[in-house]
Protein backbone atom coordinates (compact mmCIF):
# COMPACT_ATOMS: atom_id res chain seq x y z
CA UNK A 1 0.00 0.00 0.00
CA UNK A 2 1.66 3.41 -0.87
CA UNK A 3 2.28 6.35 1.81
CA UNK A 4 -0.22 8.51 1.92
CA UNK A 5 1.07 11.61 3.53
CA UNK A 6 -1.66 13.79 5.87
CA UNK A 7 -3.55 16.40 4.61
CA UNK A 8 -2.89 20.22 4.79
CA UNK A 9 -4.37 20.51 8.32
CA UNK A 10 -2.40 17.62 9.95
CA UNK A 11 0.34 18.76 8.59
CA UNK A 12 -0.19 22.12 9.92
CA UNK A 13 -1.10 20.50 13.59
CA UNK A 14 2.02 18.51 13.51
CA UNK A 15 4.65 21.19 12.48
CA UNK A 16 2.71 23.38 15.07
CA UNK A 17 3.02 20.42 17.70
CA UNK A 18 6.81 20.22 17.94
CA UNK A 19 9.74 22.22 19.16
CA UNK A 20 13.01 20.76 18.08
CA UNK A 21 13.65 19.17 14.67
CA UNK A 22 16.62 16.51 14.62
CA UNK A 23 17.89 17.02 10.91
CA UNK A 24 19.60 14.13 9.78
CA UNK A 25 22.10 14.95 7.00
CA UNK A 26 22.44 18.63 7.45
CA UNK A 27 24.63 20.18 5.99
CA UNK A 28 27.14 23.88 6.61
CA UNK A 29 27.21 24.74 3.35
CA UNK A 30 25.08 27.47 3.41
CA UNK A 31 23.94 26.68 -0.61
CA UNK A 32 22.35 23.27 0.29
CA UNK A 33 18.46 23.04 0.85
CA UNK A 34 18.84 21.37 4.20
CA UNK A 35 20.98 24.27 5.62
CA UNK A 36 18.09 26.71 3.78
CA UNK A 37 15.51 24.59 5.53
CA UNK A 38 16.96 24.33 8.80
CA UNK A 39 18.00 27.87 8.99
CA UNK A 40 14.29 28.86 7.96
CA UNK A 41 12.73 27.04 10.69
CA UNK A 42 15.17 28.01 13.23
CA UNK A 43 14.53 31.00 12.09
CA UNK A 44 10.59 30.25 13.00
CA UNK A 45 11.63 29.59 16.05
CA UNK A 46 12.29 25.76 16.12
CA UNK A 47 15.45 23.92 17.74
CA UNK A 48 17.50 23.01 14.97
CA UNK A 49 19.60 19.87 15.87
CA UNK A 50 22.40 18.71 13.36
CA UNK A 51 23.02 15.11 12.83
CA UNK A 52 26.01 14.93 10.54
CA UNK A 53 29.28 12.95 11.54
CA UNK A 54 32.14 14.80 10.79
CA UNK A 55 30.54 18.10 11.30
CA UNK A 56 31.19 19.73 14.91
CA UNK A 57 28.52 22.51 14.72
CA UNK A 58 25.75 24.05 12.33
CA UNK A 59 23.49 27.04 12.70
CA UNK A 60 25.12 27.71 15.94
CA UNK A 61 23.47 24.18 17.53
CA UNK A 62 26.09 21.04 18.16
CA UNK A 63 26.19 18.48 15.33
CA UNK A 64 25.77 14.85 16.18
CA UNK A 65 27.01 11.75 14.36
CA UNK A 66 23.88 10.16 14.72
CA UNK A 67 20.44 10.21 16.15
CA UNK A 68 21.65 7.33 18.71
CA UNK A 69 24.15 10.37 20.31
CA UNK A 70 21.33 12.70 20.91
CA UNK A 71 21.53 13.48 24.96
CA UNK A 72 18.06 14.17 24.19
CA UNK A 73 14.94 13.61 22.77
CA UNK A 74 13.56 15.59 19.88
CA UNK A 75 9.98 16.11 18.34
CA UNK A 76 10.54 14.95 15.14
CA UNK A 77 13.23 14.02 12.32
CA UNK A 78 13.75 15.32 9.43
CA UNK A 79 16.03 13.69 6.77
CA UNK A 80 17.83 15.09 4.12
CA UNK A 81 19.95 11.62 3.12
CA UNK A 82 19.68 9.49 -0.46
CA UNK A 83 16.64 7.08 0.10
CA UNK A 84 19.19 3.79 0.70
CA UNK A 85 19.50 5.49 4.18
CA UNK A 86 16.20 5.73 5.29
CA UNK A 87 15.82 2.33 6.45
CA UNK A 88 18.58 2.78 9.23
CA UNK A 89 17.35 6.16 9.88
CA UNK A 90 13.58 4.72 11.25
CA UNK A 91 15.45 1.77 12.79
CA UNK A 92 16.63 4.67 14.88
CA UNK A 93 13.38 6.41 15.25
CA UNK A 94 12.15 3.15 16.03
CA UNK A 95 14.40 2.10 18.55
CA UNK A 96 14.07 5.78 19.94
CA UNK A 97 10.55 6.60 20.13
CA UNK A 98 10.74 9.43 17.93
CA UNK A 99 6.84 10.41 16.88
CA UNK A 100 7.23 12.03 13.86
CA UNK A 101 9.44 11.63 10.57
CA UNK A 102 9.74 13.70 7.39
CA UNK A 103 11.50 12.99 4.25
CA UNK A 104 12.26 15.63 2.30
CA UNK A 105 11.86 16.04 -1.70
CA UNK A 106 12.50 13.27 -3.34
CA UNK A 107 13.55 11.19 0.00
CA UNK A 108 10.89 8.39 -0.91
CA UNK A 109 10.79 4.70 0.84
CA UNK A 110 7.95 3.35 0.76
CA UNK A 111 8.86 0.20 2.84
CA UNK A 112 10.55 2.32 5.55
CA UNK A 113 7.48 4.58 5.74
CA UNK A 114 5.26 1.60 6.16
CA UNK A 115 7.88 0.25 9.20
CA UNK A 116 7.54 3.64 10.54
CA UNK A 117 3.91 3.67 10.41
CA UNK A 118 3.39 0.35 11.72
CA UNK A 119 5.48 1.46 14.96
CA UNK A 120 3.20 4.56 15.45
CA UNK A 121 5.58 7.04 13.58
CA UNK A 122 4.02 9.87 12.03
CA UNK A 123 5.36 10.05 8.62
CA UNK A 124 5.51 12.83 5.98
CA UNK A 125 7.14 11.55 2.71
CA UNK A 126 8.53 13.54 -0.24
CA UNK A 127 7.96 16.66 0.60
CA UNK A 128 9.56 19.92 2.01
CA UNK A 129 8.76 20.94 5.58
CA UNK A 130 9.63 24.69 5.05
CA UNK A 131 7.77 25.28 1.32
CA UNK A 132 4.81 23.18 3.69
CA UNK A 133 5.25 25.61 6.94
CA UNK A 134 5.72 28.56 4.69
CA UNK A 135 2.71 27.96 2.16
CA UNK A 136 -0.01 25.94 4.48
CA UNK A 137 0.86 26.94 7.86
CA UNK A 138 1.74 30.35 7.86
CA UNK A 139 -0.95 32.37 5.59
CA UNK A 140 -3.49 29.97 7.79
CA UNK A 141 -1.85 31.85 10.92
CA UNK A 142 -2.32 35.19 9.98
Amino acid sequence: MPHINPNPDEICRMLHGIHSIAVVGLSPNPARPSFQVARAMQANGYRIVPVRPLVQEVLGETAWPDLESLPFAVDMVDVFRAPEHVPAIVDSCIKLGVPRLWLQDGVIHEAAAQRARKAGIHVVMNRCMWRDFSQLCVDRDA
